[in-house]
């Protein structure tokens, strides 16, 4: 993929996040929002991998630390979607380490505890954004 098709995708992910927070509004738990954008996603065409393994290489020792990322979407862009009053420096340390892990170029931190997604959510790229054409 390009950049210019990453930024695209992010964008189109961002309209179903606001989507579903419109039908939904706050105050559900995280899992109900995740279910709903990857039904939304799926039923647009995109591939979405839901609660995907994050697997930790420590030098030649693999660590099973059941670490999972919430969704994957056309295995470019990692969605971590919280319900959460605030978003912490964690949440955010937790998507940029999924995405250097996995080296996928984007990520997208979504709060659903919110009134307004757009305002809440925050993108990330990485070096292996950076390596697109």
């Amino acid at each position: 993929m390009t950049k210019k098709e990453v930024t695209q995708l992010s964008y189109e992910i961002t309209g179903y996040a606001i989507k579903v927070h419109k039908e939904l509004g706050p105050g559900l738990l995280e899992s109900v929002y995740e279910k709903c954008l990857k039904y939304e996603l799926e039923t647009n065409g995109y591939s979405v991998r839901q609660q995907l393994s994050v697997p930790i290489q420590y030098y030649d020792l693999e660590i099973d630390a059941d670490l999972r990322l919430d969704l994957l979407v056309n295995d470019t862009i990692i969605v971590e979607l919280k319900a959460v009053e605030a978003i912490l420096p964690i949440h955010e340390a937790q998507l940029l380490t999924y995405m250097k892990l996995l080296e996928i170029p984007q990520g997208l931190l979504i709060n659903f505890y919110t009134l307004n997604i757009s305002k809440s959510l925050k993108p990330f790229v990485n070096e292996f954004f950076n390596r697109l054409d």
